[in-house]
């Protein structure tokens, strides 16, 4: 008997243990703690100028002024004790800032913050399971939007939960003591009641008290509310999907709009500015979000621009009845609607928004409008040092006198933001990336061992080529978060001054550009202003990779010539960055002290594969890329003769021993052995189209090219109709052309004009995608394009591997509804046939695909008509030339030289040079004109009236 009940006893223990440690875990009680500094979050990288010190102290004064010593909270407006789950994430977020910008000490961040968590550990729940909607901030009693006390509650919010984990997550992050604790608060929350279907819930209580779970979240908000979510695990992929939506035209720019409108879910779908900024300062903009935001920061300056009326749009408090309003871009059917939540209109209220007005200037730091429109609202303090008023009335101009946590809370998370350097809060490694459809996982950030290519010639081989063969190459990746650690940065001076411009120098234009065209080569240029590294004055070949190879170098250098040609950039500006590009060609490493490398790091110089991947010894050198500089650099010279001795001082140092042999060109490759040994192998070039182009611009600097010249006999397949080319004939090699695209055809023809022999092959390229358009209806402009998804880059061939109108990826394999219209394309052909009906007709498909900020578009899906999101030194310097050919009076762009004294030509005459240079001093093509127009043509040919090449099917 007594050993039973000794074991009774034990057994009671055991299970008060056991309860214990259940309560323990369920009733998390933390002890405070004292926060030390997080190396990451103290990285101050771009400190606050005096003036943004002011807004800095002027935003935190409103926390200051509105604490709550009992709780812990801050009153989600000024003197009015109430807050949302939202209103304290917004609190955690500018405690946070204001910790690192030195507003506050240690000892006050830690008394604050130890307060606000006990506190919110020990909130009445709503259910027991999560945050009700609205706290009373000076007790922490639950309360309706009236600040009434109710024992039950009023539901749930998922997109404030969402926000706070947001916060919670930062918090953990720059103050990881704190992690424990918010593990424990967020453990006692039922958070998977509020998610169902892979979507956001809310909770909202019936007149006859029960509770009803509705689906939360529209475009914008629904995506930023399910990151918080992903940030401790928890799944939505529906919401963070962006599906469904529509494109509406607003103001001439097409604004992404949720599908679910009022009328049907009986919540708004209102288009604001706020999601988008919270996206880009937290988790930064990337992928179709930030096409997104950059489309509403437009569509703001266009109104400017049509009204005069400075237009910065988002939700915000108002100091009058009825004290809240959504003013929107778009809401339910209605543009620049400003509506309650209930959907009711109140146009005379819409206001300037102070928060909006800051996100914008800080996240487009270098947009004009941001700076105008922030330039209204800086300085929008209350004159008691209360903090910043919520905005400025549009129709009074009179201050929106509201004082809120979320303006100046916004305020100071993004003043925080840019004295990081403009690096978002949130690691993106955290989160998924919102995609059109949730079964997309795919996000553009890609592992840095998956391929993919700019579009450029020499990358899109396929990855599976055989390495003996001269296409073989590799691709270029996406850079990855893994990518984010800067290297140091080379500083290249740039040579010294040149002789000043000469008056002939400047091109003699037709007409000047209209106004509509002056805004696409303003937007065009876009790209090289975003993608400029100043210090090494290079130019990435596409805005998610900081790598160049020479063929996206000799499109910064046309679109240079083409950009101060159109007066688009200043003469200063075009000298400084020829000046500077001219320098950093000099210090490329070249292979095997030969010729330059197939890519190079942008910012160390060093050579690098398409991967990103140093490989100090180099990989190889492009022929292809080779002639895209070489065209590039005679032009630069006979436009701009004072550049003359720095452009021959650079080819001279380059040897064309390899690159030149028997009158056909030849491109390098390096491949790995299995006993590590690095084997060089050259090989000829076959690329239709890109060969007959390189070889174009050789014979500008006398190279004997005979053989790769456009010319000879070509192999064609029938595509609707016609004989399109597929490869030219030839026994030099066994190494076969994949595909034919439009791109170096377009290019030819922009800088060479269209000789007899090109056209034979330029006109059927052209007409079978006008073809398959009148037969099917859809727009075609076949090209190679980036996308943002895999495959990365995609050929939308005229025919590919035996097939018409096929988009096949660099590895070969057919992408299903993958091909993409070209907006360089589409510019080009209008360039170069005005008058042609369908060229017409395709430009209009794609004139407005662009973002001001960075470029244009690669172009749209043809089974969707959605924007193929990607930006590229290609695409938009195809774009200027094609504007600048268009004023030129359709004059090829290259133009002769007018002089034949220059070192370059010195040297030839010289002979025995040792590095492969022209024999004899004279340039293998000239430039007339006839009866179809002005072209380049080889210098042996005896008449220009060529009917056309021989084919073989």
């Amino acid at each position: 008997m007594l050993y039973k009940h000794d074991q009774q006893k034990l057994l009671r223990w055991i299970a008060l243990f056991l309860i214990g440690t259940f309560l323990q875990f369920l009733f998390y009680i933390p002890t405070p703690v004292l926060s030390q500094n997080s190396n990451s979050c103290s990285n101050i990288t771009t400190p606050l100028t005096s003036e943004e010190q002011t807004y800095a102290r002027a935003a935190w004064q409103y926390f200051v002024k509105n604490y709550q010593p009992a709780t812990g909270f801050t009153n989600s407006t000024g003197g009015y004790p109430s807050g949302t789950l939202w209103d304290m994430g917004n609190y955690l977020m500018a405690l946070n800032a204001a910790r690192w910008l030195n507003l506050t000490d240690q000892a006050d961040f830690d008394s604050r913050l130890n307060k606000f968590l006990t506190t919110l550990n020990s909130l009445k729940l709503f259910e027991d399971a999560l945050p009700n909607k609205v706290y009373n901030a000076a007790t922490a009693k639950m309360v309706d939007y009236g600040n009434n006390p109710l024992e039950q509650g009023i539901g749930w919010s998922a997109l404030d939960v969402g926000r706070i984990l947001a916060a919670f997550d930062v918090i953990r992050t720059c103050h990881p003591q704190y992690n424990n604790w918010l593990k424990g608060i967020v453990a006692k929350w039922q958070v998977a009641r509020s998610l169902k279907d892979g979507q956001l819930f809310g909770a909202t209580v019936l007149p006859d008290k029960k509770t009803l779970l509705v689906q939360e979240g529209r475009l914008g908000y629904e995506e930023y509310g399910a990151r918080g979510y992903q940030l401790w695990g928890f799944s939505a992929p529906k919401a963070i999907a962006l599906e469904p939506f529509k494109l509406v035209e607003i103001n001439g720019v097409q604004i992404p709009v949720d599908n679910r409108d009022f009328q049907s879910t009986n919540a708004n779908n209102y288009v604001v500015s706020e999601s988008y900024i919270l996206d880009g300062i937290e988790f930064g903009l990337q992928g179709e979000l930030a096409d997104f935001a950059a489309r509403v920061l437009d569509v703001q300056k266009r109104r400017f621009d049509t009204t005069g009326q400075l237009t910065a749009v988002t939700e915000d408090n108002i100091d009058q009845a009825p004290y809240f309003l959504y003013n929107t871009i778009y809401a339910n059917g209605a543009n620049w609607a400003t509506i309650t939540d209930a959907n009711q209109p109140y146009p005379q209220f819409r206001s300037i928004s102070t928060k909006a007005a800051f996100g914008w200037r800080y996240l487009f730091p270098d947009n004009v409008y941001a700076q105008k429109v922030f330039d209204a609202v800086k300085d929008l303090r209350s004159p008691d040092d209360s903090g910043y008023y919520a905005g400025i009335y549009e129709e009074s101009k009179q201050p929106n006198k509201a004082l809120t946590g979320n303006t100046n809370g916004l305020i100071l998370e993004i003043l925080y933001y840019k004295a990081r350097g403009n690096h978002p809060l949130i690691a993106s490694t955290s989160v998924s990336l919102s995609t059109s459809k949730p079964s997309e996982n795919a996000s553009p950030a890609t592992p840095s061992n998956q391929p993919n290519s700019t579009g450029n010639p020499s990358e899109n081989a396929s990855p599976a080529t055989p390495a003996n063969q001269p296409n073989s190459t590799v691709t270029t990746p996406i850079a990855t978060p893994a990518d984010t650690s800067k290297p140091t940065e080379v500083a290249v001076a740039p040579i010294p001054p040149v002789d000043s411009p000469q008056p002939s120098s400047q091109l003699k234009l037709d007409r000047p550009l209209t106004p509509v065209e002056r805004r696409y080569a303003e937007a065009a240029w876009r790209y090289f202003q975003a993608n400029y590294h100043s210090k090494s004055g290079l130019i990435d070949d596409r805005s998610d990779f900081k790598g160049a190879t020479l063929w996206g170098l000799g499109d910064y250098l046309a679109a240079l010539h083409a950009a101060r040609s159109l007066d688009t950039i200043t003469p200063k500006e075009f000298d400084q960055r020829t000046r500077h590009l001219l320098a950093a060609l000099t210090k490329l490493p070249l292979f095997a002290g030969e010729l330059p490398s197939r890519g190079y790091d942008t910012r160390t110089l060093q050579p690098v594969d398409y991967g990103g991947n140093p490989v100090p010894e180099g990989n190889g050198w492009s022929a292809l890329d080779l002639g895209r500089m070489l065209a590039a650099l005679y032009n630069l010279k006979s436009c701009h003769p004072e550049y003359t001795t720095a452009v021959d001082k650079i080819v001279l140092d380059w040897s064309y021993l390899r690159v030149v042999r028997e009158g056909i060109l030849s491109s390098a490759t390096v491949t790995k052995e299995q006993d590590g040994r690095s084997l060089t192998r050259v090989n000829p070039e076959t690329r239709l189209g890109y060969e007959e182009y390189a070889a174009r611009a050789f014979q500008l600097w006398g190279f004997n090219l005979d053989r790769s010249a456009v010319g000879g006999e070509y192999q064609t397949a029938s595509v609707e109709g016609l004989k399109v080319p597929i490869q030219r004939h030839r026994t030099d090699t066994n190494s076969k052309n994949q595909y034919t695209v439009s791109n170096p055809f377009v290019l030819y023809g922009l800088e060479f004009g269209l000789d007899p022999k090109m056209r034979s092959l330029f006109e059927p390229i052209f007409e079978a995608q006008a073809e398959r358009y009148r037969r099917t209806g859809i727009f075609t402009a076949s090209a190679t394009t980036l996308i943002d998804r895999k495959p990365y880059t995609v050929h939308s061939t005229i025919t590919g591997q035996g097939d018409p109108w096929v988009a096949l990826g660099d590895n070969g394999q057919p992408v299903p509804k993958g091909r993409v219209v070209s907006t360089a394309v589409a510019f080009a052909y209008h360039a170069l046939l005005p008058e042609n009906k369908y060229s017409q007709q395709l430009l209009q498909g794609t004139t407005d695909l662009y973002n001001p900020l960075v470029g244009f578009y690669e172009g749209f899906y043809e089974t969707t008509g959605k924007t193929a999101v990607g930006f590229t030194s290609s695409t938009n310097s195809i774009i200027l030339q094609s504007l600048l050919y268009k004023v030129m009076n359709r004059q090829p762009l290259i133009r002769p030289t007018s002089t034949m004294k220059s070192p370059w030509w010195q040297e030839v005459t010289k002979g025995n040079s040792g590095r492969g240079l022209p024999k004899t001093a004279i340039q293998r093509i000239k430039l007339i004109s006839d009866s179809s127009g002005s072209y380049w043509v080889s210098g042996g040919e005896k008449t220009p009236l060529v009917t056309g090449t021989k084919v073989t099917e």
